[in-house]
């Protein structure tokens, strides 16, 4: 019957146009992204990931993040890299620990270069801030000048022996002439270093704003300076001196979010694209703001390697302090 022929008819149109649908999302296939942070699971970028990867699928409907922390560092990036071939659905975090430090002090650790990958967006900055001993008093940069000038034994405690931390520590001392002075105390983790000082074992701690925080509002710490050029600007800690502006060197804590050497283009576009909107998400914005005190700072490759350049010229400048 008629009735019948329309009804096949339009039952193979149905069929057609769900063809046709699945051809066009064939393009448009949700791909999960492991995002594989090498840091400890509790550390400051293995919590931003986590809240990115959360973030991720309110932003694309063909791209996933999934955060994952192998605490490891240059071995957790050198397995990465090996295992990783271009296209692979697979990202990585380095930051200048390992592009600018590592590769100077240790480059028989690193199984890859900053050629091996494809830079996508700086996860966060980190302003470092330097913290005293309560009892110590000191204030200021001017404070913190004139203790040093008095030539006495300065104990900080950091985050492992030649971390970023600890090349702060020394480039700050080091350039107001107390290098030889300088006694860096290594520990496990930032948040140790920041402990560590709260508890007395150290004069000073290098840390994330962050993990200084509650000593301070218990009044254990004074917060001395940041390494950044200018004051910090908002937050608990606004209005605390920078480094720069009184000639010493600094830099900020950076986070890359890299893919590996070779992937498509496009593909990186969109993750930098996808990342772009997480980190203008105004609940992720104020979370990194208010709650992490972090800074959002997305970047250009030129951005990256201003940066590992200027790190890497830190090192070569105060390694002997460091590296002893």
């Amino acid at each position: 019957s008629l009735i019948m022929k329309k009804r096949i008819l339009s039952l193979a149109l149905v069929g057609a146009m769900c063809v046709a649908l699945l051809a066009s999302c064939g393009g448009k296939k949700n791909a999960t992204w492991k995002v594989t942070c090498p840091w400890a699971p509790s550390g400051v970028a293995a919590m931003v990931s986590q809240q990115a990867a959360t973030k991720s699928t309110e932003y694309s409907d063909t791209i996933t993040l999934v955060a994952e922390a192998i605490k490891g560092d240059a071995a957790t990036v050198n397995t990465w890299v090996a295992d990783t071939k271009a296209n692979a659905t697979e990202l990585v975090f380095v930051g200048e620990g390992l592009l600018s430090i590592t590769s100077i002090l240790d480059p028989d650790k690193l199984q890859f270069s900053y050629e091996d990958f494809v830079f996508v967006e700086n996860l966060y900055s980190s302003i470092f801030v330097l913290s005293a001993d309560a009892k110590l008093n000191i204030k200021s940069i001017a404070d913190l000048e004139a203790y040093a000038a008095q030539g006495s034994e300065i104990s900080v405690a950091v985050n492992g022996a030649t971390s970023s931390e600890a090349f702060l520590a020394a480039a700050l001392f080091g350039s107001m002439g107390a290098g030889s002075q300088l006694k860096l105390t290594p520990y496990q983790s930032a948040a140790e270093a920041a402990q560590a000082v709260a508890r007395g074992e150290t004069q000073f701690a290098v840390s994330h704003q962050s993990q200084i925080l509650e000593t301070y509002q218990q009044n254990g710490v004074t917060v001395v300076c940041a390494f950044d050029e200018n004051d910090i600007a908002n937050g608990p800690f606004e209005g605390i001196e920078g480094v720069g502006q009184h000639g010493y060197p600094y830099f900020r804590n950076r986070c890359f979010v890299m893919a590996r050497a070779g992937t498509d283009e496009a593909k990186v576009k969109e993750l930098k694209e996808l990342y772009g909107k997480i980190l203008a998400d105004q609940e992720v914005a104020d979370w990194l703001h208010d709650t992490m005190l972090l800074e959002v700072d997305t970047m250009s490759v030129e951005d990256v390697e201003a940066h590992v350049e200027n790190v890497k010229n830190i090192v070569n400048e105060y390694k002997d302090i460091v590296a002893g």
